[in-house]
């Protein structure tokens, strides 16, 4: 084993990281992976067990803190672009049918909806304009 190269053993270890990385999805051990390669190219160069080792750690330890919260906070972040029944809340439509606390029928995107009142209390005469404030199911909620 001694007649391999050190850089040879670092890519090794990289690759054993980022299998594990497409099976997990662990995007951390993706940087590990990326630290591993940085100390193939600094053994490849002639340096040190020792310097391998901090390229190793330096590099890794970095990504990580650079990388992860991004990745994080991008996880995080809604969608730009609503669709589905979510980009026809907040919408407005036209009543069609009376609309109280307990049915009617507005046309909203072009369609016909059936729709309630969001106040049960709340009444809307056919052509007057509602909100849509959510959806459930195929019934839309206004005011």
């Amino acid at each position: 084993m001694a007649d391999i190269d050190a850089w040879v053993w670092w890519l090794i270890g990289a690759a054993a990281l980022g299998i594990p990385l497409v099976i997990t999805a662990m995007p951390e051990l993706g940087m590990l992976s990326v630290g591993a390669v940085a100390g193939a190219v600094t053994a490849g160069l002639g340096g040190g067990a020792v310097l391998q080792v901090l390229v190793f750690a330096v590099v890794s330890c970095a990504l990580i803190a650079v990388v992860r919260p991004i990745a994080v906070r991008h996880r995080n972040q809604q969608p730009q672009l609503a669709t589905g029944v979510d980009a026809l809340k907040g919408r407005q439509a036209v009543v069609v049918e009376r609309v109280d606390g307990t049915g009617g029928r507005i046309k909203l995107a072009g369609e016909i909806w059936s729709a309630r009142a969001l106040d049960g209390d709340a009444v809307f005469e056919k052509g007057s304009q509602v909100d849509v404030v959510e959806i459930e199911g195929a019934t839309a909620i206004v005011m």
